[in-house]
């Protein structure tokens, strides 16, 4: 997770960009979105993955479980061909449709493991950059103590304590874990909007404290949540991957990337390389386009950017 705290510096400057006259801070930014290529494929990628996890049963020609090779043994790693693109594993599972299938659980896991990590973060961030003192101290702390574990296997060590993993607990674990950065940007970004003259108008006309938060100020600053909130998603990804490789994820025989690379991994030197490449290959492809689509949204949504006539 080095990178995605790397990013929280570059993330943390996106505020309020400047508004031309006739034109709202939203049409701006949509504006430089479209204009940025790299931005528009990091979209095209992930609405294309959107598409494919709605719709895998019209697309998989196979069933992902069914194991074709107890009826014609040849159909144990076959290699890529047109009856199936990326091959078949050693049971003679079609693996195009297990990867079809894949993008379902690592999606789901993403988004939801996004939404865990949003929610505590934009919460408590809010709570100490809008209170300060003792509520500050304590939240900052907070964050120092789960930023001091090594994140994979403080994920792992949430896991373990569960007989069986599944989706629900692999995001809650991901979100438990995630939250540090959204928060810390989250407590800055309400550092300084408390000062605003809106807020100090909404105390004057009496707004309690909760309506001043939700309503008034997060808002106002909720363009580079989104932006961390849709990087975050390609590291969420990896990390289920991981998860999944090492034997942590979702349980056999459900389809997932990681445990797919894994269990091909001792084929790849005897020639039965697809079985480990094509579940890798659709983890970088995904991992790409959310980096790309956050990058994007980042450069549109950057105070710094000039804004076109």
């Amino acid at each position: 997770m080095v990178g995605l705290h790397a990013s929280v510096e570059a993330v943390a400057a996106t505020a309020t960009p400047e508004v031309v006259p006739g034109r709202s801070l939203w049409s701006d930014a949509r504006r430089r979105f479209f204009r940025n290529k790299l931005a528009v494929l990091g979209l095209i990628i992930v609405v294309g993955l959107v598409l494919v996890a709605i719709f895998a049963p019209y697309i998989a020609p196979y069933d992902p479980l069914e194991q074709l090779a107890w009826e014609d043994f040849s159909k144990s790693l076959a290699p890529p061909s047109w009856e199936h693109p990326f091959g078949t594993d050693l049971y003679g599972r079609d693996i195009f449709s297990r990867v079809i299938y894949g993008t379902r659980i690592s999606l789901s896991i993403a988004l939801m493991a996004a939404v865990v990590t949003t929610a505590i973060g934009i919460t408590l961030g809010a709570l100490a950059g809008y209170f300060g003192g003792w509520v500050d101290s304590f939240i900052t702390w907070l964050i120092n103590v789960v930023w001091s574990f090594p994140f994979l296997l403080f994920v792992l060590a949430i896991i373990t304590i569960f007989p069986e993993a599944s989706l629900t607990i692999i995001f809650i674990a991901i979100g438990v874990v995630s939250w540090p950065d959204i928060a810390r940007m989250t407590r800055g970004q309400f550092l300084a909007a408390r000062e605003n003259e809106y807020v100090e108008a909404a105390k004057a006309i009496g707004a309690s404290d909760f309506i001043i938060i939700f309503r008034h100020i997060l808002p106002n600053i909720i363009a580079p949540m989104l932006v961390q909130a849709t990087l975050a998603m390609g590291s969420y990804i990896q990390l289920e991957a991981s998860l999944s490789f090492l034997g942590f994820g979702v349980p056999p025989p459900t389809p997932s990337w990681g445990r797919m690379a894994s269990e091909g991994q001792n084929y790849l030197f005897s020639g039965q390389w697809w079985w480990s490449i094509m579940p890798g290959i659709a983890i970088m492809v995904t991992v790409l386009g959310f980096n790309l689509l956050g990058d994007g949204l980042r450069d549109a949504l950057d105070v710094r950017q000039q804004t076109d006539g």
